[in-house]
């Protein structure tokens, strides 16, 4: 077996050990005047604690040398897929690649060393990046100022639709409890809704995958709270009528809620604010290249405008701040691109896109044609390769063998618009050698599914695990030996 199909404690023996750390005094000068100072000093230590919750027995550890830890956790590392070690195409999540630079200055003592506790006049410097950051933001967006309190997406949006509640509750509007979400919307927009207790009105898109105006109309009244948008929208393509949807919704008395998990296209070109949103959460560890995945880390601020800027009477930090060190690389990114910089970002990150997209249209289904923004979705293979008694390929094919070539799999059946849904989304840091690269490779599953599909059935088949039971894992996992 080799070290990651072990668990540490099997690789334990006893009286093997990993360390060798000095005493914490002159074992030449030890006597029983010591050695009861010492006693003193741990009972101390232990009866500050209730004494349920005091160690009965001895801690389980595993013995284990220096070597075996180091190569235990090495290896294990060596199986996880990160952005530092290939492209990583995960549609809607935007996984660009983060600067070292943005970690050495979040690692900086002076930042790590804080304590959340501290009183306010000893961490004015971190404040200051606070507010740095929420100007940067401001200027960005279109908003007038941020909360950074929200430690993630969903969490910026429940906090905004607990002030969509406020402002209307405020107002005497106690009836508008319904929020408008489109079809296309991340599966994250209705849950926020339905956890801050309203109810969720569905509209549909137009063929062209956009938000359909005229289904829209019908849903507007006394009822509605506001509407939940991203733009562009899950399918990568821009609400070009979001003028109009605007005053629709605010002529009804509701407000709009921006998604900003889909900004990265739009860094310096168009702001929502402009728009006509009144409130958004900022994903910071997605546009503003923080590493993430995994369940964290991250950060959601929410930004609310004109309408909404009376209500944010909430904290602009958390009592521990958010997570600050998420803000830190945030603000190091921006600093570092400059305002002239950050227009770049998107205009490549779409350009990108749109290569990928246009590159593999004839292997793959392409749904809506139109130019894109940061991400497209494909519908599966043109040529999937099934024969009369023998399975096609399937979208799951796909992304299972892109794994043996080295690269993570896009996301799969997501939006669900599309029932073999692909949805890829390069970003601006990622150079045309390594598109080019995996358009070839794109190409190649496409070839080996039209000509042997069990090929993709089988994969993959180079990676330590294979295909494992997804679904069980996920209802019934197993943390722990």
């Amino acid at each position: 077996m080799k070290y990651y199909d072990k668990l540490i404690f099997e690789l334990s023996r006893p009286g093997r050990i990993g360390y060798s750390l000095p005493d914490s005094f002159d074992a030449a000068k030890t006597d029983a005047a010591t050695d009861e100072h010492f006693s003193a000093k741990r009972r101390c230590i232990c009866g500050a604690a209730p004494q349920q919750l005091l160690r009965q027995s001895k801690l389980d550890l595993p013995e284990v040398s220096e070597v075996d830890v180091v190569r235990h956790y090495t290896n294990l590392s060596q199986m996880n897929f990160g952005v530092d070690t290939g492209f990583y195409p995960l549609g809607s999540c935007t996984m660009k690649y983060n600067p070292k630079i943005n970690e050495e200055i979040a690692n900086h003592p002076l930042f790590t060393g804080l304590h959340p506790l501290q009183p306010a006049e000893t961490v004015k410097g971190a404040q200051e990046v606070i507010d740095g950051l929420d100007k940067a933001l401001a200027a960005i967006t279109g908003m007038k100022h941020f909360t950074f309190l929200p430690c993630a997406g969903a969490h910026g949006e429940l906090t905004g639709l607990m002030l969509m509640r406020e402002y209307h509750m405020a107002r005497g509007d106690a009836a508008r409890t319904k929020v408008i979400v489109p079809d296309s919307a991340h599966g994250t927009n209705p849950a926020s809704a339905a956890v801050c207790g309203l109810e969720i009105v569905e509209v549909k898109s137009g063929a062209d995958g956009l938000v359909d105006v005229e289904s829209l109309k019908p849903l507007l009244g006394s009822d509605i709270a506001g509407i939940m948008m991203t733009n562009p929208n899950t399918l990568g393509l821009f609400e070009r009528q979001i003028g109009e949807i605007a005053k629709l919704v605010h002529d009804c008395g509701g407000l709009l809620y921006y998604d900003g998990a889909n900004m990265n296209p739009l860094l310096g070109k168009v702001r929502p604010g402009d728009m006509g949103f009144d409130i958004m959460q900022m994903n910071l560890h997605k546009t503003f290249s923080t590493p993430h995945g995994g369940g964290g880390p991250g950060s959601g601020p929410v930004g609310v405008g004109e309408r909404v800027l009376p209500y944010l009477r909430i904290p602009q930090t958390s009592g521990f701040h958010g997570n600050f060190g998420v803000m830190l690389r945030a603000y190091a990114y921006i600093l570092m691109l400059g305002k002239q910089n950050v227009k770049l970002a998107g205009p490549l990150a779409v350009l990108g896109a749109n290569y990928i997209k246009e590159s593999l249209k004839d292997c793959y289904k392409l749904p809506i044609p139109s130019v894109c923004k940061h991400e497209f979705v494909f519908d599966g293979l043109i040529n999937d390769g099934a024969r009369e008694g023998k399975a096609g390929a399937t979208t799951l094919d796909v992304a299972k063998r892109l794994l043996d070539y080295g690269f993570h799999a896009p996301t799969i059946y997501f939006p669900l618009l599309f029932h073999q849904a692909i949805m890829i989304e390069p970003t601006e840091t990622e150079s045309l050698e390594t598109l080019d690269e995996f358009i070839a490779v794109m190409r190649k599953i496409a070839a080996e599914a039209a000509e042997d599909p069990d090929i993709l059935h089988g994969a993959p088949h180079n990676t330590p695990i294979g295909r494992p039971d997804e679904t069980t894992a996920a209802r019934n996992p197993i943390l722990k030996a």
